[in-house]
């Protein structure tokens, strides 16, 4: 008689069936695995993409069929957060270097404009002057570039960058300081006859560098940037464009920039201060023809170089799988947008269908975290990061993930620099190229100095809203008092004579007292001139004798027709 079984029985055979078999398929695994020994020298766990194993979950293979993505995290802890290098002692912030050498406001411009860096100029301006006047030329020394430097920070403090330079020496609508310290025709000899290099040698040099004209100054200045600020634990990585119109053999097309035309340069600066570490400039396409492979991945791991312990943040133009890769290797982690068409996508992360708003879609290999956002319809966010291991959501009412919070946060460095530059940029008018460049490197290193002098000097205009702008006008008026100072003729606006006289007569108060007496004429001796015209205390009262000079000795007032005139070499 056959056995009889009730339909509880039967699923229960079954079950034990299908156990004893996966059981023996399992034990045959582990067998063939037990048979080969282990080698470490074949290990591949020692690659980027360390051989895992993968989490339950989702498989999602990528478009390229290279890389395998789990919808699960690995088992990886905390994610990783940025910092200074393991075994370093380098605090965020201005180096020991630029805070020993950072004595004032004009001290610590001179870090970034060295007396290496003025040297080139002067040099080069002096010979292209020689060329064109021979022994009518005069030469320019430190202090006329470092005046014609603090105009043109002074022009940029006035928001005059689109005002004519007629204009800011004008009697009545200018700028007294522009009268005071060089006539308009010296400003415009200066910034036609200023030079970086050789201009008969160029060509050939120009031959294999696009950058020629002001490759050793750029070079010299751009050394300086990393020796003199420590970034903190956050680095923006993104590109920079100085807005001109003119003639240049690698000016960028842009439609997203304001400018949409101009020179572009890749720059690296602290997330927090947007201090300028590192800058590039793009000079397009090689000589020899053919497009650069790779760009993105190149400019951020020659920017970052040498930032072990942190955390990059950039946009979809850098960010792809390998670079993750290359940086894990310094130490330093990843967090960027990634643009649609990225061969290392998984094609579930890329498809909108029963997508809703504000949902999130993860992907993860050992090393990288992939997230999709929907802000809205038909919108998908794409981002890649290596710092982040787990697929964190904030509880916000849009639901963003943690990884887009994170890069929200820390992507606007280079657009904060950006914007802070061109509040009070020096920029000027020109059809050349290569004064652009300059008057870029004196936008940013006024505001990297300006950086260096507020962490240093924490309680100076604590709470002021304008601190920038009169560090800049300080830093303006420190440059060009020099040059007032030695100045012989007075400016013909009575304004502009009273500022010499006031800045001439402040530089004789701080002069040892016992130099000899001497009474001049206010053109014969600036120094002794008075900002106020009063009676003369020589002459008899009912004379009523007006003047502006003052004795050297006793600074009473002294008419021209009771003073006495003599040379320097009898003064002395």
């Amino acid at each position: 008689m056959a056995a009889r079984f009730t339909a509880e029985q039967v699923v229960q055979q079954l079950m034990s069936d299908m156990q004893q078999d996966y059981e023996d398929e399992a034990e045959d695994v582990s067998e063939e695995e037990d048979g080969e020994e282990y080698n470490p020298d074949h290990d591949e766990s020692a690659s980027e993409d360390e051989e895992q194993e993968i989490p339950p979950g989702e498989t999602l293979l990528s478009k390229n069929g290279k890389i395998t993505w789990s919808s699960a995290s690995y088992a990886r802890g905390p994610s990783r957060a940025g910092g200074p290098p393991e075994g370093t002692e380098a605090e965020p912030g201005p180096t020991a270097y630029a805070a020993s050498h950072a004595r004032d406001i004009a001290s610590t411009f001179s870090l970034f404009v060295t007396p290496a860096i003025e040297k080139i100029i002067l040099e080069m301006t002096n010979l292209q002057g020689f060329r064109r006047y021979g022994e009518g030329w005069k030469a320019m020394k430190e202090t006329d570039l470092r005046a014609y430097i603090g105009l043109l920070i002074l022009a940029g403090v006035y928001r005059s960058r689109g005002e004519t330079a007629a204009s800011l020496w004008d009697a009545e609508s200018g700028r007294v300081i522009f009268r005071a310290t060089m006539p308009l025709k010296v400003y415009h000899t200066y910034s036609r006859f200023l030079r970086f290099d050789d201009r008969e040698t160029r060509p050939a040099r120009r031959a294999a560098d696009k950058l020629a004209a002001v490759r050793e100054v750029w070079d010299t200045w751009a050394e300086r940037l990393p020796l003199l600020y420590n970034p903190g634990p956050e680095v923006t990585v993104d590109e920079q464009l100085v807005p001109f119109g003119g003639r240049c053999p690698f000016r960028q097309y842009m439609p997203s920039k304001p400018a949409k035309y101009g020179i572009k340069s890749w720059v690296a600066c602290d997330a927090r201060s947007s201090y300028a570490w590192k800058m590039q400039v793009h000079t397009g396409k090689p000589r020899s023809g053919g497009s650069e492979k790779n760009q993105g991945m190149r400019v951020v791991l020659d920017v970052t170089e040498g930032l072990g312990g942190r955390n990059v943040t950039c946009d979809n133009f850098f960010t792809s799988y390998e670079l993750g890769r290359e940086l894990l290797k310094r130490n330093v982690t990843m967090v960027g947008t990634v643009r649609k068409n990225k061969p290392e996508l998984p094609p579930a992360l890329l498809t909108p269908k029963d997508r809703r708003v504000f949902s999130s879609k993860f992907a993860f290999t050992p090393t990288t975290a992939l997230v999709s956002y929907f802000p809205k319809k038909n919108k998908n966010v794409l981002l890649m990061s290596t710092r982040h291991t787990e697929a964190a959501v904030s509880d916000r009412d849009d639901r963003k993930p943690a990884i887009i919070l994170d890069y929200n946060c820390h992507k606007g460095g280079v657009d904060n620099l950006d914007k802070v530059i061109g509040t009070y940029s020096c920029r000027r008018m020109t059809a050349r190229w290569p004064l652009v460049v300059f008057h870029n490197i004196i936008d940013v290193s006024s505001y990297n100095a300006f950086v260096i002098w507020r962490e240093l000097n924490p309680t100076w205009m604590l709470g002021k809203k304008n601190n920038r702008r009169v560090f800049l006008e300080q830093l303006g008026k420190a440059l060009v008092t020099p040059f007032i100072e030695r100045r012989e003729r007075l400016p013909r606006t009575e304004a502009a004579a009273s500022l010499v006289k006031a800045v001439q007569r402040s530089r004789s108060c701080d002069e040892p007292e016992d130099q000899p007496a001497l009474a001049s004429a206010p053109n014969s001796a600036p120094a002794l001139g008075a900002s106020k015209r009063k009676r003369c205390q020589i002459c008899p009262p009912k004379k009523d004798s007006k003047t502006h000079t003052v004795c050297y000795a006793c600074k009473r007032y002294i008419c021209k027709g009771c003073a006495v005139a003599c040379c320097p070499a009898c003064a002395r």
